[in-house]
């Protein structure tokens, strides 16, 4: 009769104590004794995913749970009630809507479930074994090492855990909301495998204790008496048993099990101190061997061990390690990773009381304190039962009875019943988790209809058939027979989990994420490094097959999920983003424009484009051509001019944006605009950053796009425009085309608009965005603005609407006069890169390095160089690589050698009469793999070149042969034109693409001209385009290019 009072006696000692550490304890007790409570699931099991799951079409899962009355009303619990020893400081707030959800605190809901998942099997069943083969310094060293990697992961945790609240999944939320899903994914898979390890180790643990107890030479039983038969199948007899029973729990009163907790916290304890207790007060006496152990068991006569009690003698002999064979896996040699596999395996759980975080009513304050008292109040446990341990049983003992802390305890039962109660209590609680893992990989959709049936097969909250599935692979597990061999698997699936842990927090920290403010301070990326160096080492150290394996296995997830994953595109926010971020910041600070050398000069391009619908294949052609350089998309909405006596109108000068627009009454047109642009880049698969500006014209805007475009040193050095003639366009979104897309239209459009929140209910009809309306010119969509007038879902403009000839050859002279290359492309909708390798018909890539327009001029200058770079490098592209490149030579446009200034950068060749050989030899020295070919026919062409009448030598060439005071010398020019066209055409029969010399452009007027209103048009403009529309017409794909800067070096 003594016995129940004093474990009365300790229990109320317990709660007086705790009451003090924990003030919160005396509510706990009391609101889990008396109270039903609001759905709440137990550490590492509950999912907090509430709502219904929008990831997969026609399923709701409510967030509805079982409501049982914990224990009924017991007189003894009734005296713990009463017992108030302090007040709650985190009490709770009378009123508050929160409070109802947020009901536990430190005590029930961190310190409890941390301290229960790390005792489990570890404290009474193998303290001997680590103990008996490592003796006592090293146990005290493996445990140092083991809590030093909790603590720093612990801190981890922390720090993530107190940045927000953790739903469903525990450390899977934790990671996939950090890392993102890929690595979410992956990681939560292998979470998930761990608890199904661990649900299956701690099975396996209680069915030996029962064994242990129950079966021959048991404890509990009299003497030749045999209550549970052993052997290997009898005992997987047994834990299926228990598997079964844990399956039962699960699927009847999962939220019962998960409000015990502190129960059995509480009889777990008491049994350790009834344990500790009979290392002071037990006589020295002989422990029986059980007779599973055959390495040492004789068939004549049992074979016992000796406990010494508390002897000096036998602590020196503990003292250091003396490895010897484990019976459990039938005679294997046990060393320092097996001992320590099997030591981590009984400490994981750390992220117990992280998994509360929503339920509990000051998460920032309960979760460290709660984990950091448990890591601790553990360690000290460990290390006082191992030092009693060492100090009382000789290692023969310790090495051949695992369970011989039944045999020297004063009451053998209350071993039996901690040991059960833990290990049972263990066991159940992983196998929760593990469906709720399994429960939140389903609702976040990342592995699609591979997991929709686990979803749908959930009952008033409980996932059940996750629960079954989970249920399954632990029986599978148990197939293993050997707990060592198990916690193996188990610490090292831990461990991984660990490791993605400190690197999410790792990554949050080095990002320096304004938003990443945890209300835990004690940690720093120090400590997040360390505890994943810690975590990767002993991974290996455990076992290095093992390791190596379920890295490989998460690298194989991680491809796998971000290939084909439909949450890959969940907008979690990866921290991936935010380290890049920080470093492509750090490295664009480091590049310095002053520094800039010819040798690694690389094209830099802004394409101006408008409607990408009619342009793909000039779109995809500049990404080849960028050569892993800056590729911007530029774009400029075109704002309308307000009329004359409207609030901030003027008469002359259009307002750059109206006061108020309700086409954009939300604010900047261009933010509506942009995620289209964004899905458009991923469309067509081009590494190109997008740029949108608002001005008063597309010359204005072009202007603003040059200057702003880039960052730092990075910064466009070509721009290419498309051509303004009165070709159809082609849409090449059409189904016809390898283009072929619907995001564009209609719905997709729509959810695009929806994303961005500018869809508005009056549009919700049909739509078609970068849609078509008649313009001249497939390449006309990279000049044509986009107005705000109305007309904003609709690219181009009307007849007499769109950029004209003297505004689009203005601009060609704007980007020259600040000093950037210009490319202008033409027939590019005849573009098919697919084709290419197929045909063969073509053969070649053509540069023609002569102004047709002034051929006396000298040749191989800036521009022909810039154009022979430009050929080069799509030449070595792959898709392009096929073809050859050719060098068309007219007869009189030899050059002479190239020099080489100081820096080595090529200077501009005069031209001189001779031979092919200089140009081969230039080739040479550039390093340019071409043929070489000379035009024939040339001489006959030049001759028909009019020259300027003598009244006219010094005037620019524009007064010369376009001056409409002399129409014979433009209908000359004409004439000779259509001449070079021919000329063009005949060489180009296998061309595919074609670089040809870009005459500069006549001087425009002042931008400030065309704000007075209507201005007769400049004709030297007009004439300027229509030689290059008459010297292009009829040609391949053709690039007119004109160089302003080197771009080529003859030195290392």
């Amino acid at each position: 009769m003594i016995l129940p009072k004093i474990i009365l006696i300790v229990f109320l000692f317990i709660n007086n104590v705790l009451s003090f550490v924990f003030p919160d304890v005396r509510a706990s007790l009391t609101k889990l004794m008396y109270q039903e409570t609001p759905e709440m699931l137990a550490p590492e099991l509950g999912s907090t995913n509430s709502g219904s799951v929008t990831s997969i079409p026609g399923v709701t899962v409510g967030n509805s749970s079982e409501k049982l009355p914990l224990i009924a009303q017991r007189r003894l619990f009734g005296r713990l009630g009463s017992w108030n020893c302090c007040s709650n400081p985190f009490g709770g707030r009378s009123g508050n809507a929160d409070s109802t959800s947020r009901t536990l605190g430190t005590f029930a809901g961190v310190f409890s479930p941390v301290a229960l998942s790390m005792f489990s099997a570890l404290l009474f069943l193998r303290v001997g074994f680590i103990v008996g083969n490592a003796g006592l310094l090293v146990t005290l060293l493996q445990f140092v090492i083991a809590y030093g990697i909790l603590l720093f992961t612990v801190a981890s945790v922390c720090a993530v855990s107190t940045n927000g609240a953790v739903e469903g999944g525990g450390a899977y939320f934790m990671i996939s909301r950090t890392l993102g899903p890929e690595f979410g994914g992956s990681i939560g898979t292998l979470f998930f495998l761990a608890n199904i390890v661990s649900s299956a180790l701690y099975i396996t643990g209680c069915a030996e204790g029962l064994v242990e107890n129950f079966g021959p030479s048991g404890y509990l039983v009299s003497s030749g008496a045999v209550f549970l038969p052993d052997g290997r199948w009898w005992r997987f007899l047994y834990c299926s048993s228990l598997n079964a029973a844990a399956l039962a729990v699960c699927l009847v009163g999962a939220s019962m099990f998960a409000r015990t907790s502190v129960a059995t916290l509480a009889l777990v304890t008491m049994c350790l101190l009834c344990t500790l207790l009979s290392f002071f007060i037990q006589h020295p006496l002989q422990v029986v061997i059980p007779d599973a152990n055959q390495l040492v068991q004789n068939a004549t006569y049992h074979v016992f061990g000796n406990y010494t009690g508390l002897s000096s003698k036998t602590l020196k002999d503990n003292l250091f390690p003396e490895y010897g064979r484990d019976y459990t896996t039938e005679g294997q040699q046990v060393n320092f990773a097996a001992v320590f596999g099997v030591l981590f395996s009984g400490v994981t759980g750390i992220m117990a009381g992280a998994n509360m975080s929503g339920d509990l009513k000051d998460p920032s304050k309960s979760i460290p304190r709660g984990t950091l008292s448990a890591v601790a109040f553990t360690f000290v446990t460990y290390a006082v039962v191992s030092l009693l341990t060492a100090a009382t049983c000789q290692r023969f003992l310790l090495g051949n009875n695992f369970a011989f802390m039944t045999g020297i305890s004063f009451f053998p039962p209350s071993v039996a019943i901690g040991l059960l109660t833990a290990t049972f209590s263990a066991s159940l609680s992983n196998l929760i988790g593990a469906s709720r893992v399994l429960e939140a990989l389903a609702k976040d959709n990342v592995f699609g209809g591979a997991l929709g049936w686990v979803v749908r097969g959930t009952r008033r909250g409980n996932p059940v058939v996750a629960v079954v599935l989970s249920w399954l692979l632990v029986q599978l597990i148990l197939l293993i027979g050997s707990l060592n061999l198990i916690a193996q698997i188990n610490s090292v699936l831990f461990l991984l989990s660990y490791l993605a842990t400190n690197l999410a927090c790792l990554g949050l920290e080095l990002a320096s994420a304004p938003n990443f403010r945890p209300s835990f301070k004690y940690f720093s990326w120090h400590t997040a490094f360390i505890g994943l160096v810690g975590t990767l080492i002993m991974m290996f150290v455990i076992n290095s097959i093992y390791a190596f394996s379920s890295i490989i296995l998460c690298l194989l997830l991680v491809i796998m999920l971000h290939l084909f994953s439909p949450s890959r595109a969940a907008n979690w926010g990866s921290i991936s983003q935010a380290l890049i971020f920080h470093q492509v910041r750090k490295y664009l600070l480091m590049l310095d424009s002053r520094k800039d050398h010819v040798k690694f000069w690389r094209p830099q391009m802004l394409l101006m484009v408008a409607n990408p619908r009619s342009c793909c294949p000039l779109i995809s052609f500049v990404n080849d051509l960028k050569k892993g350089g800056l590729y911007v998309l530029g774009h400029v909405l075109v704002s309308p001019p307000s009329a004359p006596g409207e609030d901030g109108a003027s008469s002359k000068i259009p307002p750059l944006l109206p006061p108020y627009s309700a086409e954009y009454p939300s604010g900047d047109p261009t933010l509506r605009e942009h995620p289209h642009w964004l899905a458009l880049i991923d469309h067509l698969k081009v590494k190109a950053f997008v740029e949108l500006t608002v001005a008063r014209s597309v010359r204005e805007g072009l202007h603003h796009l040059i200057r702003i475009s880039g960052l730092g040193a990075m910064k466009p050095n070509t721009i290419v425009f498309g051509f303004l003639d009165d070709e159809p366009p082609k849409d090449f979104f059409c189904r016809e085309s390898s283009y072929h897309t619907d995001i564009f239209n209609s719905h997709e459009a729509r959810v695009l608009e929806e994303r961005s929140g500018g869809w508005r209910e009056s549009e919700q009809g049909i739509r078609q965005r970068f849609s078509l309306r008649h313009h001249p010119t497939p390449e006309a969509c990279t000049l044509a603005p986009r107005r705000l007038d109305g007309e904003e879902d609709e690219s181009l403009m009307e007849e007499g609407e769109r950029p004209s000839e003297e505004e689009f050859v203005s601009m060609v002279w704007d980007v020259l006069w600040m000093r950037k290359n210009v490319c202008v492309c033409r027939h590019f909708h005849l573009l098919d890169k697919s084709a290419i390798a197929k045909s063969r018909n073509v053969k070649r890539i053509d540069v023609w390095p002569i102004n047709f327009f002034h051929p006396d001029s000298v040749d191989f200058d800036t521009t022909s160089l810039f154009m022979l770079q430009l050929a080069c490098i799509i030449n070595m592209v792959p898709g392009w690589k096929s073809l050859r490149l050719r060098v068309l030579l007219c007869e009189q446009s030899i050059p002479r050698q190239s020099s080489s200034n100081q820096e080595g950068e090529t200077e501009p060749a005069q031209a001189q009469p001779g031979g092919e050989k200089q140009l081969r030899k230039l080739l040479q020295m550039l390093r340019i793999a071409a043929d070489i070919e000379t035009v024939a026919e040339w001489g006959v062409v030049e001759a028909l070149l009019p020259r300027k009448p003598g009244a006219m030598v010094g005037e620019s060439e524009w007064m010369g042969w376009m001056n409409e005071e002399n129409p014979a010398l433009a209908d000359e020019m004409e004439k000779y034109l259509g001449i070079v066209n021919g000329m063009l055409r005949r060489a180009s029969d296998e061309t595919v693409l074609s670089f040809v010399y870009l005459p500069p452009p006549p001087p425009p007027r002042p931008l400030q001209a065309y704000e007075g209103g209507e201005s007769a048009p400049n004709n030297l403009h007009t004439r300027y385009l229509s030689a290059l529309r008459m010297m292009t017409e009829g040609l391949p794909p053709t690039v007119l290019v004109h160089g302003v800067s080197l771009v080529t070096s003859t030195t290392l």
